[in-house]
């Protein structure tokens, strides 16, 4: 079966397709903010649209590109897309009539339309990569499959997240910026899996409801998973108001809540849903419990982890009620042939938790080399100012105050300052200041941007591709 939705003659490409991004993510909803932050305000997200013209999202981006810019690009575009569905108020209200005409506008038909018709091909884009990724061959029954789910079992190992924050050279920075990647899910969590009670498909459906039902705190808000979540946030020092750090989320922290978004928004994967949402649920508990335990280690014991320790205690009866009562009753009810669904949304969950786990550790060790990439400008620049190494380059100036929002690059580049200021960020509250004659190297997939910090600044960028070719 088709890892994703086949192309359909009637689904637009090329140029449309292009043109349609372009018209979508030119809505002043989502053009560039002035500041780093989103000021209680659910509608506003940044998706750069003056550089989306250039990107051929008409395409199955490959593993190995799956942190080019591209696809941050995609993976915000699509997150806009799918919360279109979803219902989200300022905590404020609408004192601001700014803030009421862009509700109506997030939620208005012709956005929503336009979004809905690029939707297929940027799902195409950024989980295509996922047919040749997950395998699911062989002859599967109910009882190997049962076999199967049954026998797994979670190391305890810590992941290479969790090591990254304990090694960081700034280790409750690392955590502050590990708690921001799970928001885009954390805060309207089983968002995703509401779509799939929807219907009727007898009493399986009633127990997956029982799965959401304990999501929302039994009707009680106090006790809603989201709302302990708002606590921990607080507790951290940090904000809890929706995509109060758009620009911090990385690309395999949208990608990874966007996949189940993609399997529940396409009934044509809801099997794969029963296989991912297995896979969450065996192993949240071992990891809940050893990120309480490494968030009280790092950001003290006043930490709010009720939101982990909850999980720890629920997630051994969610994974329990996934197989029994809903995997293997759904098999009963449609037969082996859903089986490799099934399994392949297991494998699928599982390969995408690990390029997310992989990105941020990656992430956390680019934000701690900040000084080493500055000095690293020295023998770079060098190379260059010599003639040893050429490079395309981009001669940029810029005024007090102006800000690039937070984007990659597809490969290494050296930013060098000629005059004036700038404050160069490569992460949630990690900076470097570069005046001229100073500048830093820019790590490909790196997430970074910057703001002007005198009254003009002028300034280079090389892609040099690989930063290692200056150092030889």
């Amino acid at each position: 079966m088709s890892r994703v939705p086949p192309y359909r003659p009637h689904e637009i490409g090329g140029a449309e397709l292009r043109e349609a991004v372009l018209r979508y993510a030119s809505h002043p909803l989502y053009l560039d903010n002035e500041e780093w932050l989103n000021e209680d305000n659910p509608y506003r997200r940044q998706l750069r649209p003056q550089v989306l013209a250039g990107q051929d999202f008409d395409r199955v981006l490959p593993k190995g590109e799956l942190l080019n810019y591209e696809n941050l690009a995609a993976q915000r575009l699509l997150t806009c897309i799918y919360e279109a569905d979803l219902v989200f108020l300022p905590q404020g209200g609408f004192a601001d009539p700014a803030k009421w005409e862009d509700f109506r506008a997030f939620y208005s038909s012709s956005n929503r339309a336009l979004g809905e018709a690029i939707r297929p091909a940027l799902e195409r884009f950024s989980f295509g990569f996922l047919d040749d990724e997950v395998e699911t061959s062989g002859k599967w029954d109910k009882a190997s499959l049962e076999a199967f789910l049954r026998a797994l079992t979670v190391t305890g190992e810590p992941t290479a997240s969790e090591q990254a924050i304990e090694k960081s050279s700034d280790p409750a920075r690392a955590a502050r910026m590990w708690l921001v990647q799970f928001a885009p899910d954390f805060l309207s969590e089983a968002s995703p899996m509401i779509r799939n009670v929807m219907g009727h498909y007898g009493q399986a459906q009633s127990e997956w409801f029982k799965v959401i039902i304990d999501e929302y705190g039994y009707g009680v808000h106090e006790t809603k998973h989201s709302t302990l979540f708002e606590r921990t946030l607080k507790s951290a020092g940090l904000r809890s108001d929706i995509h109060h750090y758009w620009q911090f989320y990385l690309t395999s922290s949208l990608l990874m809540n966007n996949y189940f978004h993609y399997l529940g928004k396409n009934h044509e994967l809801f099997f794969r849903y029963l296989g991912a949402l297995y896979y969450t649920e065996f192993t949240l508990v071992d990891f809940c419990r050893r990120a309480a335990e490494l968030l009280r280690r790092v950001l003290g014991e006043e930490v709010d982890v009720e939101y982990f320790t909850e999980h720890v205690h629920i997630d051994t009866h969610h994974g329990r009620m996934a197989l029994e009562r809903l995997i293997l009753p759904v098999v009963d009810m449609c037969g082996d042939t859903v089986i490799p669904e099934i399994v392949r949304g297991f494998e699928e969950a599982q390969a995408v938790v690990g390029i997310a786990d992989r990105d941020f550790a990656d992430q956390i060790a680019w934000m701690d080399a900040g000084p080493h990439n500055k000095e690293l400008h020295t023998p770079c620049w060098e190379a260059i100012s010599t003639g040893r190494v050429t490079a395309p380059i981009a001669h940029l100036v810029e005024p007090r105050g102006e800000l690039s929002n937070t984007h990659c690059h597809n490969g290494d580049e050296l930013c060098h300052i000629v005059s004036g200021t700038m404050k160069f960020v490569s992460g949630f509250d990690a900076h470097q200041i570069l005046r001229a004659g100073e500048g830093t190297v820019i790590r490909g997939n790196r997430l970074h941007g910057a703001i002007i910090e005198s009254d003009e600044c002028v300034y280079e960028i090389h892609s040099v591709g690989d930063y290692r070719s200056c150092l030889s």
